[in-house]
């Protein structure tokens, strides 16, 4: 089967071409790069515009970095040494930070050679083809619709596999800009075994001490603020709690201004 019949036979609803770049960019929700760039891309795929080639190349660009920062270190760098890294180097990068190449077996080699192959051509169709990155003759014919699909399939194919790569690999928790969703297995794992005791100061709540025991033994003490804890945890009681403060201190404020008018009255 050619691939202008693979292209005409695959589903029409936009998601169901890039599937691994929707869960990709699912992963990050908070990462604003990333998902500005994944919103232009979508835009550009339902237009039918050209630009979808530079949205590619670029969400390729994004996911390899922000895999490369979760693993990065000043004892372990991963980043490129380019002061202007290609899509290529970025690639090199992020396969070098999940291990990829540590991989002794010959057939997976191949298929992750495979993947250097696929950028270095999905870098190249944007050079050629994209018209955001590069300025191109005004008259210049559009390309088809089967580039600009083969461009996204291209990049939904590397991302999808850098993903899965990076999903599979424990992560260095004291960098990681992941979710706390993302770690449930572990989260189950530290609300059954740790206790948490709960202490003020009885004149003032203006810092709580939460201390964690541990299950062998160990204590974590931990300082915050009432209104730093609400305003992480749950915003609408933050809210409730700051309108409240404020009818207290007006309040107050009243009162105070009340006595110090008794306090002259008296005076006199």
């Amino acid at each position: 089967m050619t691939v202008s019949l693979v292209l005409q036979n695959l589903p029409l609803e936009p998601a169901a071409w890039y599937p691994g770049i929707q869960r990709t960019c699912a992963n990050w929700p908070n990462a604003p790069m990333l998902q500005q760039t994944f919103q232009a891309f979508e835009q550009a795929f339902i237009d039918n515009n050209d630009t979808i080639i530079d949205c590619a190349k670029s969400l390729v660009e994004v996911v390899c970095q922000t895999i490369i920062d979760e693993f990065h270190s000043s004892n372990a760098p991963f980043l490129p040494t380019s002061a202007l890294p290609s899509l290529s180097e970025w690639l090199s990068a992020a396969i070098k930070a999940l291990k990829l190449g540590d991989v002794r077996d010959q057939q997976f080699q191949k298929l992750v050679s495979s993947h250097h192959k696929l950028v270095n051509a999905l870098n190249d169709l944007r050079n050629s083809g994209g018209p955001v990155s590069h300025g191109k003759d005004a008259y210049l014919e559009r390309l088809s619709q089967h580039h600009r699909k083969m461009a996204v399939l291209a990049a939904d194919t590397i991302i999808i596999f850098l993903f899965e790569a990076y999903q599979d690999i424990h992560l260095l928790l004291s960098f990681s800009r992941e979710g706390y969703e993302r770690l449930e297995h572990w989260n189950r794992q530290i609300d059954k075994y740790t206790l948490v005791n709960l202490t003020g100061d009885e004149e003032s709540s203006e810092v709580l001490t939460l201390e964690f025991r541990l299950p062998n033994g160990e204590q974590i003490p931990l300082l915050v603020e009432p209104s730093k804890l609400l305003y992480y945890l749950d915003r609408e009681a933050y809210i409730s709690a700051k309108n409240a403060a404020t009818s207290v201190q007006i309040s107050d404020e009243i009162m105070l201004e009340d006595s110090v008018q008794d306090e002259v009255v008296t005076a006199v």
